[in-house]
């Protein structure tokens, strides 16, 4: 009997280097432009057991603000080393860098998607601490993992989160970003969906309804949008959104010769979070419980054969989290065992290892307890 196809491919050797280089001169440019005429010190703060860089400034009315800089790291530490000695490595030819990655095979999304994420980064959201997710994430993340997805990576919408209010992660203290502004500046015919209870929604879309733009942020005490003043923007908040939102990572998100450098959750927590999610899914949203179960069957598959050690951590924290969280993957596990039955069976397995002693009988992965496909 055949092995399954891979759910994913690796780049070439040279697609991999040139991403790289990408990637750091896009983070050095990042860099100069943050810190530019702000006089400030660069500041390193622990969060949750990792660190994260900021640099801090203060603001004309004397109060100190913090622009997000990304998660410690060995190259973010050597770049934070040649901009204090004056020797900055960015590069103004990030065009040429990112036209090569797409030639030689790296992931892309279509302009007008780019157009949005790019404006948004413009604006600040993304040295606020806001964190791309949803599918452009799952794009994004292909390029850093140096491979090509199989499928799963074709959207309509563009989905961000930020914490707001509910939850208090690695995130910029005290910084600010016109979302709303950012949005409707690119003359798309994006414009917030109405509510006559709450005002302004956290989704904007077009009349034609082809580009959809989500704000979310984590769940607190009400599940109700509201309006978050510092990104001048409603949020929806979602349950279990604080999962992929937590140990947040970086990388470059290309789009023919451009490329913009974007917050994303670790690749590992994302596709956990998304198997938790496709436990809450009604089945009338069969469309997306198929592409979600295609990423998680991806990324699960990329985690068990190449980075075994983060995939056992994120099953370990989310196991951790208590029986509504373990009974939400089971179900998820149900889903993508619909399509990728023997992925579901080896993710099952590791989460069943990362459960608390009195948890170890789920979750149960048998393909003969799928949903049929309909």
């Amino acid at each position: 009997m055949a092995e399954p196809a891979r759910l994913f491919t690796d780049l070439s050797p040279a697609a991999q280097t040139n991403f790289a280089e990408l990637f750091e001169q896009a983070q050095a440019a990042a860099i100069d432009r943050s810190l530019r005429d702000l006089p400030g010190s660069f500041n390193r703060k622990t969060v949750k057991g990792r660190d994260y860089w900021y640099w801090q400034v203060r603001d004309l009315q004397g109060v100190n603000r913090q622009i997000y800089l990304g998660p410690d790291d060995e190259r973010l530490a050597r770049l934070i080393q040649l901009h204090g000695e004056g020797r900055s490595k960015a590069s103004s030819d990030l065009g040429a860098l990112a036209a090569a990655c797409a030639s030689l095979g790296c992931m892309t999304v279509i302009h007008q998607h780019f157009a949005v994420i790019n404006r948004m980064a413009e604006y600040g959201f993304f040295r606020a601490g806001g964190v791309l997710i949803g599918t452009h994430a799952f794009i994004a993340m292909a390029g850093m993992l140096g491979v090509r997805w199989s499928s799963g990576w074709r959207t309509a919408d563009v989905d961000v989160a930020h914490a707001g209010k509910n939850v208090s992660l690695a995130l910029a203290e005290n910084a600010r970003a016109d979302m709303h502004d950012a949005i409707t500046s690119l003359e798309m015919g994006l414009l917030p969906q109405q509510s006559l209870a709450a005002g302004p929604g956290a989704t904007y879309i077009t009349a034609r309804k082809d580009i959809r733009v989500d704000l979310l942020t984590a769940a607190g005490r009400k599940g109700d949008v509201y309006l978050y003043e510092p990104l001048n923007v409603s949020l929806q908040p979602l349950k279990f959104m604080e999962f992929s939102l937590e140990h947040t990572t970086q990388t470059v998100l290309l789009s023919g010769e451009q490329a913009v450098l974007v917050n994303i959750p670790s690749p590992m927590r994302y596709a956990l979070h998304k198997l938790v999610i496709m436990g809450e899914r009604e089945e009338s949203f069969r469309t997306k419980i198929v592409k979600d179960a295609g990423q998680v069957a991806a990324l699960a598959e990329y985690g068990m054969l190449r980075s075994p050690a983060a995939l056992k951590t994120a099953a370990e924290d989310l196991m951790q989290r208590g029986p509504g969280w373990r009974s939400r993957a089971t179900e998820g596990l149900r889903h993508v065992a619909a399509y990728h039955p023997e992925i579901a069976q080896s993710l099952g397995e590791v989460l069943k290892a990362a459960a608390p002693a009195r948890g170890r009988k789920a979750p149960s992965t048998a393909a003969a307890k799928a949903p049929a496909r309909r």
